[in-house]
């Protein structure tokens, strides 16, 4: 008797346990709903609340009623996991951004003296115009030598609004190194190329040809918590991450020039290899 009871007991907290399960389930299904609507596929429902499909150049519907733009859900959400994020209409205010970011790191521990920058287009001239002195600007500098900078300097090829997540492409820049090894990570992208959802962005580095070769994620400083499960910043990768965005001109065009010129250089150099074989 006392063991049909304990089954009977048993059987009653897994139902219980199946439930809570299940509804998580679903409340987590109807907050997403918004999210699955921006590819146009039409209208979705959760929880009685209808959400239309989003178009990428305006609002956002949110769950809580309101509407936000892409640039908006980013940069809430890069704040969220510790990256910090700044606007910037055109160069001049990109080079202002730069100049207060640099000049607070150097009153810090993270000295922001010595800079290294990737080799994208347009950063080193920047880098000149900003209002702060430093002991050094190195372009692409070996693995080894980017253990004494203080910050790496890189753009991204497109960004992931409900994660705050940048997305760098191998393809457009030598920067995967700069980004992930200096203290302090400070990345420029264009607000055009802020895509709402994962999905969308990796259709968007792809798109036209193949993927990059390698294709890096950064969503805020780097963190673990492998050690007795305690969080630790910037054991693995930059512990500082600031994001300009560039709301000004759209460089889309110009980032995937250059891809197709690098894609080209490199289909004209196997082709030579083919034949010299």
């Amino acid at each position: 008797m006392v063991r049909r009871y304990e089954n009977l007991m048993d059987r009653q907290q897994n139902i219980s346990a199946r439930e809570a399960i299940l509804s998580s389930i679903r409340e987590h299904l109807a907050a997403s709903a918004p999210h699955d609507a921006v590819h146009g596929e039409g209208a979705h429902k959760a929880e009685g609340v209808e959400f239309k499909a989003a178009k990428l150049d305006g609002k956002v519907p949110q769950p809580n009623g309101t509407a936000l733009s892409l640039v908006e859900i980013f940069s809430e959400n890069l704040k969220a996991v510790g990256g910090r994020c700044e606007v910037a209409g055109n160069e001049p205010e990109i080079v202002a951004a730069l100049t207060r970011i640099i000049s607070d790191l150097q009153k810090t521990l993270l000295r922001g003296r010595r800079i290294a920058i990737s080799d994208a287009s347009g950063l080193e001239r920047m880098l000149g115009q900003i209002g702060v002195e430093f002991d050094e600007i190195s372009t692409s500098p070996t693995a080894a030598e980017l253990f004494d900078y203080d910050i790496g300097i890189s753009t991204a090829q497109a960004a992931i609004a409900e994660t705050g997540t940048l997305v760098l492409e191998s393809e457009s820049e030598r920067h995967r190194l700069v980004s992930l090894v200096p203290p302090v990570h400070i990345a420029i992208v264009d607000a055009a190329v802020i895509c709402q959802t994962l999905g969308e962005a990796l259709a968007a580095v792809g798109r036209g040809s193949e993927l990059s070769p390698t294709v890096t994620l950064i969503t805020g400083p780097s963190r673990t918590a492998d050690i007795e499960l305690t969080l630790a910043i910037g054991v693995h990768g930059p512990q500082e991450l600031y994001v300009i965005v560039n709301e000004g001109r759209d460089q889309r065009s110009e980032v995937r020039g250059q891809k197709s010129e690098i894609r080209d250089q490199r289909s004209e150099i196997t082709g030579l290899e083919v034949v010299g074989g």
